[in-house]
């Protein structure tokens, strides 16, 4: 319920996104449950009638981000011979920078419950970094079988690199650091062998240093 009593809609999503702005804003250091429902203006006690806790609620809240990305990974099947296959990577690539975000990843590394929560999710089926991979993988076969992803590039191999180094930029990477996406789209021209490749200096594929994750 909102201050006023009226039924809040989507409940679940106005505490994430208002999580979101609190941590790009003041740092994983600052969600606290009471900055979570102050930001999205809702009573104190709202996401304690929702979540367990904290822990639980940033656990939901990383689970939400990687399914997002891994629902639009799998759209990727749907797109094989259609627009460009750099294109359709980098979409996919990016979203977990705009879904799951390093600040937010960070977090939950930050709160060693959430991060138990978030592995006995995904170990019980839940999606995440391996659903994405796969479907990555589905597609670059696929586009492989059509001649517009060259013989020579292995799709599980090519797949693995996307991801892992996705999942190395959200762990590496801190609110207010450079941003990492430049060095995705350079990853992803030089797994396609793309004439972007070289003149994005593909060969320097190295994302912004600093403090990285325990």
């Amino acid at each position: 319920m909102s201050p006023r009593g009226v039924a809040t809609p989507d409940v679940r999503e106005r505490l994430f996104a208002a999580a979101e702005r609190v941590v790009e804003r003041d740092g994983p250091g600052a969600l606290t449950s009471r900055a979570v429902t102050t930001e999205a203006g809702c009573a104190k006690g709202l996401l304690h009638t929702h979540f367990a806790g904290l822990d639980e609620f940033v656990a939901e809240l990383c689970l939400d981000r990687f399914a997002r990305t891994a629902t639009k990974a799998r759209a990727l099947a749907g797109l094989a011979g259609q627009g460009t296959v750099a294109d359709h990577l980098d979409a996919v690539a990016l979203a977990l920078f705009d879904t799951v975000g390093p600040g937010i990843a960070g977090l939950a590394l930050t709160r060693p419950v959430a991060a138990l929560r978030i592995r006995e999710a995904l170990e019980a089926g839940a999606e995440g970094f391996a659903a994405i991979q796969d479907s990555v993988a589905g597609y670059l076969a696929a586009e492989r079988e059509l001649g517009r992803v060259g013989s020579g590039v292995d799709p599980d191999t090519a797949a693995l690199a996307l991801v892992g180094t996705a999942h190395h930029l959200l762990m590496t990477t801190w609110p207010g650091a450079p941003d990492p996406r430049p060095a995705m789209r350079r990853l992803v021209a030089l797994l396609l062998g793309t004439p972007e490749a070289a003149a994005a200096g593909a060969t320097d594929l190295s994302g912004p240093t600093g403090p990285t994750g325990p």
